[in-house]
Order: structure tokens, then sequence, then C-alpha cells
């Protein structure tokens, strides 16, 4: 009876001991006898890894020929460059290799397929390859705008604008040439009132409409685009280093910082129609400020 509760005490016993974890310690290692037999692997000849070479800073693979266009004044220069460059490096080099044709880097621009490139990035962010063209363009001082004065209207300017409408000069003493006519000035328009706007025994009168006296011209779209190039606004709003100036003045200005950033997006929102995405993204990459949905 007593061997029979000693076997069942021990048969409980061991039953709790196996249900408890086992606990190795950290230096523990399973005997090799145990390990996981390794697998085989045929004996197949492999070549050996090829030598990685070790490219040279003004190696072949690291320099590209390009042309550089400018239309005004036509002039063309081929010239190799390195893709590690900066486009101010290149700007640079091309003023000291022709001072006499090219002004300094800060009145020239660098322009691919109509898109400026900016100075601080390298050449080979952008996809250029051998042989492309470089559209070079200049910065000309900005024009003083001549304000136009309106010719006086005289009372024989019908006489006067009869005469140049029929291809002589507009003076009244002058003698017309006859070898030909010559276009001195935008001719005038005479109209002629109807029949039905005048009293019974009247003469018929001329209304004269004078092309000549309003010399407010709009500006053509070519010239247009030529002030718009001469401008330095672009060029100044698109540097981040102006943006992380006003955004120093808004922090002066302002106590907290969501009043900072608020004013900071209303300067950039209005701003927006002048700049492309990637010059926006430079922006918010240099002031940490970030819009909604990172725009």
């Amino acid at each position: 009876m007593a061997d029979q509760a000693e076997l069942a005490f021990a048969k409980t016993y061991l039953n709790t001991l196996g249900r408890q974890p086992v606990t190795y310690a950290d230096d523990y290692q399973q005997a090799p006898e145990n390990w996981l037999k390794r697998v085989p692997v045929l004996p197949v000849p492999v070549p050996p890894v090829p030598e990685r070479k070790a490219l040279e800073s003004g190696s072949a693979n690291d320099s590209v020929t390009l042309t550089f266009k400018s239309l005004k004044p036509a002039l063309t220069y081929s010239h190799p460059v390195s893709l590690t460059d900066t486009i101010l490096s290149i700007k640079e080099e091309l003023h000291i290799l022709h001072p006499d044709d090219l002004p300094t880097a800060e009145s020239q621009r660098l322009l691919l397929k109509g898109k400026a490139l900016a100075d601080q990035k390298l050449l080979k962010e952008y996809s250029i390859k051998e042989g492309d063209s470089l559209t070079l363009m200049f910065k000309a001082p900005p024009v003083k705008p001549t304000t136009a004065q309106p010719l006086p209207v005289h009372a024989d300017s019908m006489s006067t604008n009869a005469f140049a409408t029929a291809g002589g000069s507009l003076d009244p003493d002058a003698k017309p040439s006859g070898g030909g006519r010559r276009h001195q000035r935008i001719p005038s328009v005479v109209l002629s009132p109807s029949p039905e706007t005048r009293s019974p025994g009247e003469k018929p009168k001329d209304l004269l409409l004078d092309l000549d006296a309003d010399m407010s011209v709009p500006l053509s779209p070519v010239l247009k685009d030529e002030l718009l190039l001469e401008s330095t606004y672009h060029d100044t709003i698109s540097q981040p280093e102006f943006w992380e100036k006003l955004l120093t003045f808004l922090q002066s200005q302002f106590q907290t910082e969501s009043d900072t950033h608020l004013a900071f997006e209303e300067f950039l929102r209005a701003s927006k129609s002048s700049l492309t995405a990637g010059e926006v993204a430079l922006i918010r990459d240099r002031t940490g400020v970030i819009g909604m949905a990172g725009t």
C-alpha cells in the first residue's frame, strides 16, 4: 500500500515538472550531435568575382561634350563638361573661356528644352547626355518705360490725313515724289455718314477716324516675352535663400509658430503661379515648412 502511494506521488510530481517551461542560460549551446546536418553542395565551378575598377574624377564616363547656343547674339560653343559640375560652375567656366562674348555667370541663364536650370544643382541631376544642346540667354538691364505723348489734333487734320491716305507725306509743304509711294505713318480712315442722317439740302461731310492720334499701342507677345525674361522677379523668388530670410523675418514678427507658418503659406501660395513644382519642393526642403499633403 505504501509502495502504491509513493508511485502515485512520483508520477504526479514528474507530470508537474514536465509542464514547467524550460529556461536556458544565455551561454547555452546545443550539443553538436543535435545540430542540423548540412545539405551537400555539388562541386560546380564558380567564376571569380570581377574586380571593381576605380573611376577617376576626370574619366570619360564622367565627362560629356555639350553645345551651348545663343540666339541674341547668335553664338555657338562646344565644350566638354563634367556631370558632377554645378550649373553655376559651368556658367563661370563659359565666361572665363569667352570673356569678350559672354557676360558673368550672374547674367547668364541655361535652358534645357525651355526649362531654366538651377545654379545649385549638378549637371547629372538633369536628363543630359552626350551631344545635347543647351540654350544660353543673357539678362539685360531693366528697360525704363517711356510714356508716349499723343499727337496734337489740328483743325486742318482732315486735309493732312487725306493727303497721307493718298500716299504722300504728312508735311503739307512737302512735294509728292514721283518715284513711288513711301509708307510714312499708319493711314487714317475716313467714314461717310449714311444718307438717312443728313437733312435735305445738306452736303455730305466726312467723319475722320485718326488712327495716329492714339499712341498707346499694346506690346506685341514677342516683346512681352523678352521683357519677362529680362525681369529678375522669378530668379529672386525661386531661390530658397529668399524664403529662408522671409521665414526668419516672420518668426521675429509673430509670437506663435502656427501664425508664422500661416503667413509663410500665404506668401508662398501667392507666388506658386511663378514657380515650378521642383522649385516649391526645394523651398520646402530648405525651410522645413511642409504644407497640406506635402505641397
